[in-house]
């Protein structure tokens, strides 16, 4: 089985930030994503890095991914270069939170 990052991230659309309602990927929190025979690796961050948060949220990804990809093994790291900006948020997410760039 071949997996590829547009299934990495369809899998991680799931993982909803609690505060905010939108889920990682449209908020610009996963980075990178590395697929190789039989493992997934993500590098992720977060909006701030004093996220209470943080391993809830790096939890529920590795979760969704062993859902996703059972027989494959997750691997999931909190990045903080570069640091995260409101710019890394999709067209979708900008909508949703009414964000408006100046």
């Amino acid at each position: 089985m071949t997996i590829t990052s547009d299934q990495v991230r369809a899998a991680l659309s799931d993982v909803i930030d609690p505060e905010l309602g939108v889920n990682v990927v449209d908020l610009g929190l996963i980075y990178n994503i590395q697929i190789d025979n039989a493992k997934i690796s993500v590098d992720m961050t977060l909006t701030t890095p004093g996220c209470p948060l943080a391993a809830m949220l790096a939890g529920n990804v590795e979760q969704a991914l062993r859902e996703a990809f059972p027989d494959i093994d997750v691997d999931v790291s909190l990045v903080w270069d570069p640091p995260w900006t409101p710019e890394m948020l999709s067209e979708e997410a900008k909508a949703q939170l009414g964000y408006t760039s100046r």
